[in-house]
């Protein structure tokens, strides 16, 4: 059994995160930890694996939120398996397609933008592309996804 639980700090060392990130991800309910003989908090190995799921859905914009849900698909009385894996990416999978679209367009499209010089939110095929907001009458608009 001991190979297969990682203390805290080895949680820690080996996720590259604080242990006070692994304690509100705990708090959350991201992750879960038991408690050992001697009343220390350890983890199970695979746990490792929805941390590194975490920090990378963090890092591509994913919200805790999102996370959260995503997460409570996968199973917690048993190691998720692949197919537990591939249900939580599709989960994900429009999503993420729409912000690596914006993500491209705003790459390909700020220099234009910013070097443009029109300074108008109604021509501005980045903030408003084809003045779609405009079609919704007069006044202020919230642009945005």
């Amino acid at each position: 059994m001991p190979d297969k639980i990682l203390t805290i700090g080895q949680m820690a060392r080996r996720s590259g995160l604080p242990i006070s990130t692994l304690h509100f991800y705990e708090r959350r309910g991201l992750i879960a930890s038991q408690r050992d003989d001697a009343n220390r908090r350890v983890y199970r190995r695979e746990t490792l694996r929805r941390v590194t799921v975490i920090k990378v859905a963090q890092r591509a914009g994913v919200t805790l939120a999102e996370i959260e849900r995503a997460l409570s698909h996968l199973p917690t009385d048993t190691v998720p398996n692949t197919a537990d894996w591939e249900r939580l990416s599709t989960i994900w999978h429009d999503d993420l397609t729409a912000r690596i679209e914006t993500l491209t367009a705003l790459r390909d499209k700020m220099a234009i933008c910013i070097g443009c010089g029109c300074l108008s939110v109604d021509r501005c095929a980045l903030a408003n592309p084809e003045d779609r907001l405009g079609k919704e009458g007069p006044g202020a608009r919230y642009i945005g996804g």
